[in-house]
């Protein structure tokens, strides 16, 4: 996110077509609250720590504005003269972008809205991908690589390994998972949320085949895993709902820990990188912070263009050697629209990820992985 906003301040700045800069302190909350910072300003030095600085520098915001809300995010605009806003965010921000958008048009307002993409969940339709999905995959891989050793060397102690990762209904960050292991070890079993398993049951099965056939088994869950009924693996009554709808349930990794461990008569372990994934900066990815600051580069060059109600988009011209150009998308086809995990990315076992999908993200993941040695 910071460095897209880094982006576009540079952008904004070199344009010479504002007289003034202004940041909303958490999103439309700061809008709404009169915590505008003045960011005309900021010089290049800050602007470049601004863009190796984790999370969101300005705060963050899950405030879905009501009508009268939107009405007056409206008018505080006119007052203080602002013809362009550039949201930075997901499938939420996108839909209040749109809202947005349609009001000022309708009232006949001058207001360009560009929306720059940015969720780890990697979900946005009508673009390659996601800027902040490379550095969490970058991350998720890394991880699950040195849990994946570490099970290894600890199978005759704790057999099994549990990763509860982040991510909502889609199977992105899950899948990047076994990114960083080379091909002649042992893959991860992967708990896609589009191939959902049966039950505990069945998984049971799967796992217990799995350290059969290579005396160990790495499981990668969602934080969102269900069963194929539906029903939320960690429980069925939501720990909280956010203001958009997303519920969110705890307990996935002890759920299944316990589980396991109890069918199996052995000792599972998991861990939780949690939220730590997603400010990692020590782990991101050279070509996400790149195309994050170019998105918010080019939302600034399209707002000067007269675009409006649009979403910047990543364009892949080629994988090999790995080359995007930047478009946008109408906001209509993406707010509250999620992208799933191709079936041609999944493998027929439904527990693992095909070449397609390894060819698709490897590049992504920025500088080379470190390599390391198998003795046993």
């Amino acid at each position: 996110m910071n460095a897209s906003l880094a982006g576009i301040i540079a952008a904004a700045q070199q344009s010479g077509r504002y007289g003034s800069i202004l940041g909303a302190a958490n999103g439309v909350e700061g809008v709404l609250n009169d915590a505008l910072i003045d960011l005309t300003c900021v010089s290049d030095e800050r602007l470049a720590r601004l863009r190796a600085t984790p999370s969101a520098a300005l705060g963050t915001s899950r405030h879905r504005p009501s009508e009268s809300e939107i009405t007056t995010i409206l008018d505080r605009f006119a007052k203080l003269g602002i013809t362009a806003f550039l949201p930075i965010g997901g499938n939420d921000t996108a839909e209040t972008a749109l809202r947005l958008h349609a009001e000022a048009a309708q009232r006949g307002q001058t207001l360009q809205v560009v929306t720059i993409p940015k969720t780890i969940d990697n979900d946005l339709p009508e673009t390659d991908h996601c800027p902040g999905y490379g550095s969490i995959a970058r991350y998720t891989a890394l991880a699950v690589r040195d849990a994946a050793f570490d099970t290894r060397a600890m199978r005759q102690i704790y057999p099994v390994k549990i990763i509860e990762v982040m991510g909502r209904n889609a199977g992105w960050l899950t899948a990047s998972a076994g990114l960083a292991l080379s091909d002649d070890l042992p893959q991860p079993i992967l708990c896609l949320p589009e191939r959902p398993v049966d039950g505990v049951d069945t998984l049971t099965q799967l796992v217990a085949a799995t350290i059969d056939r290579d005396g160990y088994a790495v499981l990668i869950t969602p934080e969102t895993m269900r069963w194929a009924d539906g029903t939320p693996v960690g429980g069925t009554t939501p720990e909280w709902t956010d203001a958009f709808g997303h519920a969110y349930y705890r307990g996935v990794g002890t759920t299944l820990s316990r589980e396991l461990s109890s069918r199996l008569g052995i000792q599972a372990r998991y861990d939780k990188p949690g939220t730590i994934a997603r400010m990692a900066m020590g782990s991101a990815s050279s070509t996400d912070l790149t195309e994050a600051e170019q998105v918010g580069r080019a939302a600034v060059q399209r707002a000067i263009g007269g675009d409006s109600g649009v979403m910047v988009t990543i364009c892949r011209t080629s994988t090999d050697p790995y080359t995007v150009d930047y478009g946008v998308a109408p906001l209509d086809r993406i707010a509250t629209i999620e992208r799933r995990l191709p079936d041609s990315m999944i493998d027929p076992t439904g527990h693992s990820v095909t070449n397609e999908f390894r060819a698709w993200a490897r590049p992504l993941l920025g500088d080379p992985m470190p390599e390391y040695e198998v003795l046993i």
